[in-house]
């Protein structure tokens, strides 16, 4: 009986020493490092995680240097090492992990390898453009079969657009009908519009996810996504704590340049239904393609390419 009581000590201050979930009660962000750390009681992260632009963690280095606190990382020393849990684990953004190397995240290879994999786009000068007949498809990002795409961005911030096969098909859009800050998205289920005219399309959502900021930019200049689909034509970002899993169904790499090599050909042969058969020559379609050859029908092109 001794025995037992010993053991079920033990499992109890073990269970004691765990960070705390990454979730306050009540709140829809995510706790902070200095909080699951218990160096704080109570602090919400609204960056991300994006610890190295966040200001709340630049003020706290400098408090803790000065001996006024503990480091969130020294905390954590203070933990079983069983418990002395990875940081990415604590976010929510890998599996359970027990950190090896004392919170030394500089020195950590894992850390190192994770963060250029979540950030490819960070570590991008410039955009890696690839083209098919005159589409452009941005290298690096993962797309959705509605011709919606989505970006990582450091600190684990998803970034959504729609594609330039959109907008060179479609014409230049008139306006969005976006989500508003906070509203959650269903991947596969219309999340926001698009106007031409006096034509309107649903967009599918490619993914999951909560929004937390919209692009206020392109309801002034709505010309803007179609001038730089990719880049400023951002529509909305959208978190999402599983971001492995939120993009494993999309397309990257060789598979989107197969799928968007695809589409064109589609294209090309509802256009030939129309005007016969195209010239061999490689040439490319010209932009706005429905303000050329309204007879394609918007909602032909919207129901086929955008499934709305």
């Amino acid at each position: 009986m001794i025995k037992s009581s010993k053991t079920n000590s033990t499992a109890n201050a073990s269970k004691t020493n765990k960070p705390k979930e990454a979730k306050i009660p009540g709140q829809n962000l995510p706790s902070c490092l200095w909080m699951m750390a218990g160096v704080v009681k109570k602090k919400t992260c609204n960056n991300y995680y994006d610890c190295t632009s966040c200001r709340y963690d630049a003020a706290m280095i400098k408090k803790s240097a000065t001996g006024r606190h503990l480091s969130w990382q020294d905390a954590m020393r203070k933990h079983d090492s069983r418990d002395r849990t990875c940081r990415h684990t604590m976010t929510r953004r890998t599996g359970h992990r027990v950190c090896p190397m004392n919170y030394n995240c500089a020195r950590c290879d894992f850390d190192q390898i994770f963060e250029d994999s979540l950030s490819p786009a960070a570590i991008r000068s410039t955009m890696d453009l690839a083209d098919i007949k005159g589409f452009t498809l941005a290298k690096g990002n993962y797309f959705h079969s509605g011709h919606t795409w989505t970006r990582i961005e450091a600190g684990g911030i998803l970034k959504i657009g729609m594609d330039d096969f959109t907008y060179k098909v479609l014409g230049g859009p008139h306006g969005f009908d976006l989500p508003l800050i906070g509203q959650e998205l269903n991947q596969g289920k219309a999340g926001w519009g698009i106007r031409q005219k006096e034509n309107f399309a649903g967009i599918q959502s490619p993914i999951n996810g909560i929004i937390t900021k919209v692009n206020h930019k392109i309801r002034k200049s709505p010309e803007l996504p179609q001038q730089d689909p990719y880049g400023k034509g951002w529509l909305f970002t959208v978190h999402n704590s599983d971001i492995k899993n939120t993009v494993k169904g999309l397309m990257a790499e060789e598979e989107s340049l197969n799928w968007l090599d695809q589409e064109v050909k589609d294209l090309e042969l509802m256009i030939e239904d129309i005007l016969g058969p195209l010239n061999v020559d490689g040439g490319f379609l010209r932009p706005d393609i429905f303000g050329s050859l309204p007879g394609l029908g918007w909602n032909n092109l919207t129901r086929r390419f955008l499934g709305s």
